[in-house]
């Protein structure tokens, strides 16, 4: 049949059904080969999975590519629950060691007059006997007048004492010894009397550090006027720091067999427990704590005078648990704290769990997650806001 102009010619399709055949079962068989899990892991992704990008999945796990894990820097490690120290939090705050710290106050109001080297700054080291400022009493016109008065009349005294002395030592051969002695005497008295009267009005305090040490607090400007009893310098040694942690339950004190100090999360001091006290403070009891030697060497100089830590006292009491850095912990939308555990090679669960405090850096999950099971220590905030 000839073919017409504007009209498609139509082809047989007949002879092609049994290569699209062919070609669908080709498929049908390599289809299953391809979605089998990687060896090593018997759970494979499920189905809702769709790309390789991070996304939650229905209910509630998350799934990860293996690239993404890598970008996120995730780590693990193994639940091996065991019996581990039981520890109390308690709140504490830094405070002055009264053997290596001090603290300078002014004995006398008056005005700060400045050394030859100037003010110690904050920060900087001072030797013990080093003189910080100087105070100049205060005295108001009527005090100065009275003092100035009485040098006067104290100068008159003298000069007659002297004349006195001097007739007397004329008549010597005339007059008795003890009227010599007495003119003598006199005379010394109203000298010593004069000299300290005079050295009153230009009396200067002198302020010296009583420790050696850095300085913690200076609150001393050159010329400012301070009045008796107030505190112008702190003191302190970085390696001899305490913390003292209040406690409501007067037991704690027996049962502590070891301290750690958090100032910031996942940091940690150790501490030795100094004693605690026998008097109630606020319907609380004080217990003090020493920074170790090495723990003070190391970081013990992040600490500030009066800077609030928690304290987690150990005590000689057990609980079992998985241990676990304190990072793996994070929020669900339910303000529940929970862990990723990891389920597959790229497939993470989040678990409900219960813990207690081990140690600043460190938690111990007492339920929630098996032995065995791979929990995320590094990176779990990222994990958790996968959407």
């Amino acid at each position: 049949m000839p073919h017409r102009p504007g009209r498609a010619r139509a082809y047989p399709t007949a002879p092609l059904a049994p290569l699209a055949a062919a070609l669908a079962l080709a498929l049908a068989a390599l289809l299953p080969a391809t979605a089998q899990a990687h060896e090593g892991h018997d759970d494979a992704p499920p189905p809702a999975v769709r790309g390789d990008a991070p996304q939650r999945l229905p209910d509630g796990s998350v799934f990860l590519p293996k690239t993404s894990q890598r970008q996120l820097e995730l780590r693990t490690v193994v639940a091996q629950p065991s019996a581990q120290p039981q520890s109390v939090e308690l709140p504490g705050r830094v405070v002055l060691d009264p053997s290596t710290g001090g603290r300078v106050q002014a004995m006398i109001a008056g005005r700060i007059e400045s050394p030859a080297g100037g003010l110690p700054a904050l920060g900087e080291k001072v030797r013990r006997g080093q003189l910080l400022a100087a105070i100049h009493p205060s005295a108001s016109a009527l005090e100065l007048g009275n003092q100035a008065a009485q040098a006067a009349d104290f100068r008159a005294q003298l000069k007659v004492a002297e004349k006195r002395l001097a007739r007397l030592q004329s008549l010597e051969a005339t007059v008795a010894r003890k009227d010599i002695e007495q003119a003598e005497a006199e005379v010394q008295s109203l000298k010593d009397r004069l000299a300290t009267l005079s050295g009153s009005l230009r009396y200067h305090e002198e302020l010296r550090a009583p420790v050696a040490g850095v300085v913690a607090t200076a609150n001393a400007i050159a010329g400012q006027v301070v009045d008796a009893r107030e505190t112008l310098f702190e003191i302190v040694d970085p390696a001899g720091l305490r913390i003292e942690a209040l406690t409501f339950d007067p037991r704690l004190a027996a049962r502590i067999a070891a301290a750690r100090a958090s100032a910031a999360p996942g940091e940690s001091l150790a501490l030795r427990f100094v004693g605690a006290g026998r008097a109630l403070r606020e319907q609380a009891i004080p217990l003090h704590f020493q920074v170790d030697a090495q723990a003070a060497q190391d970081g013990g100089g992040t600490l500030a005078l009066g800077q609030t830590v928690t304290v987690l006292a150990q005590t000689r009491d057990t609980v079992s648990g998985a241990p676990v850095p304190a990072a793996a912990l994070v929020k669900n939308p339910a303000n529940q704290d929970v862990v990723w555990v990891k389920a597959s090679a790229e497939r993470f669960v989040p678990r409900p769990v219960r813990f207690v405090p081990l140690d600043g850096a460190r938690v111990t999950l007492t339920d929630g997650v098996a032995a065995g099971e791979r929990v995320v220590v590094q990176g779990a905030t990222l994990l958790n806001q996968v959407r």
